[in-house]
C-alpha cells in the first residue's frame, strides 16, 4: 500500500501547464491511497480532499473532495463535500456539494446531496434525498445526455 500526497503547486511547472493568463494553476492537495490488493478498514476522518485506489470499509468524513479511482472500492457510510466516483461505492453517502457517478463509476446506497450528476454507463441503484434547491431554481438532479459530435465541437 502507498500514501502519496500532492501539493500545488509544484516547484518546477511546465508551461504546458499553465493557465491561459500565464499564472500557474492552482491545485489543491490530494491524499492518494493506492494498493493492488490492500483493505483498509475503520474509522477515518479526513480534512482535505483524498482518492481512493484501494479496497476500504467502515466510516469517511472528508473535508474536501473524496474520489474514488477506477480500482478503489469503497464499501462505507460516507459525509464529504463532493464524490467523483470512478470505482465502486456501496453506503450511505451525504455530500454537501456534488456528487458525479462517472462512465466506469457504479454506486449500490443511498445519497444526499444538492446535485447528482450520472454519466452514460455509470450505474446508479438507490434512493436519492435533494439536501436543498440550488440557487438558480434549477433541479438538483442531472441525466447527462449523449451530445451528437457535431454539437460537441
Amino acid at each position: 500500500m502507498m500514501l502519496r500526497r500532492t501539493n500545488s503547486p509544484a516547484p518546477k511547472q511546465d508551461p504546458s501547464e499553465l493557465q491561459g493568463n500565464g499564472n500557474q494553476s492552482s491545485l489543491s492537495a490530494l491524499l492518494t491511497v493506492m494498493g493492488g490488493d490492500a483493505r483498509l478498514e475503520g474509522k477515518f476522518d479526513i480534512t482535505d480532499s483524498i482518492e481512493i485506489e484501494c479496497k476500504v470499509g467502515g466510516e469517511l468524513k472528508v473535508g474536501g473532495k473524496l474520489v474514488i479511482g477506477e480500482r478503489g472500492s469503497v464499501h462505507a457510510d460516507v459525509r464529504t463535500v463532493d464524490a467523483i466516483i470512478h470505482g465502486e461505492y456501496e453506503g450511505n453517502m451525504v455530500a454537501t456539494g456534488s456528487v458525479e457517478i462517472s462512465p466506469s463509476g457504479r454506486v449500490d446506497g443511498n445519497i444526499e446531496t444538492n446535485s447528482l450528476v450520472i454519466s452514460k454507463g455509470g450505474f446508479f441503484n438507490g434512493n436519492v434525498v435533494k439536501l436543498k434547491e440550488t440557487e438558480e431554481g434549477k433541479p438538483a438532479i442531472h441525466l447527462v445526455k449523449e451530445m451528437p459530435l457535431a454539437q460537441a465541437k
